[in-house]
């Protein structure tokens, strides 16, 4: 599994986003400005974040985006899904349930089930106000809990 520059760059447009007044619509040139990705891949980024309702937008002069729930409200895994799709490390682990016709006898796949849940644990426990404001460290410490 590897995170594109799509998911990477959604990560900063959302934290960069809940750094803001929740009040304001901010334009994307300004968040263009600050993360240095541009515009018109911002574009294609909010439009998958815009589907999955996690950010309102207006047009117009005075318009842009803003979070559509509390910073504290999102967690990283359900960006990242919402631009990258599936998170598993391998193919077989996309369906639930599994339909791998080798399943029942394949030798890696539990190691893998495994090296899954830590991604997805990691992932849906670490909130956008934790990556926003860098407390990563209570994400790590519920994790090992």
């Amino acid at each position: 599994m590897k995170i594109s520059a799509k998911g990477r760059y959604a990560l900063r447009f959302m934290a960069d986003l809940a750094l803001q007044d929740p009040t304001e619509f901010i334009a994307l040139k300004d968040v263009s400005v600050r993360q240095g990705i541009s515009v018109k891949y911002l574009e294609q980024i909010v439009s998958a974040l815009s589907r999955a309702g996690f950010v309102r937008s207006i047009r117009g002069p005075q318009g842009g985006y803003r979070l559509a729930r509390r910073p504290e409200e999102y967690t990283v895994g359900e960006i990242l899904r919402a631009v990258e799709g599936s998170l598993a490390p391998v193919a077989c682990l996309e369906d639930e349930p599994n339909r791998c016709p080798r399943y029942e006898v394949c030798s890696t796949v539990r190691f893998w089930e495994g090296f899954y849940e830590q991604i997805k644990n990691y992932v849906d426990l670490t909130t956008l106000d934790d990556l926003a404001r860098g407390n990563l460290e209570k994400s790590k410490k519920k994790l090992e809990s």
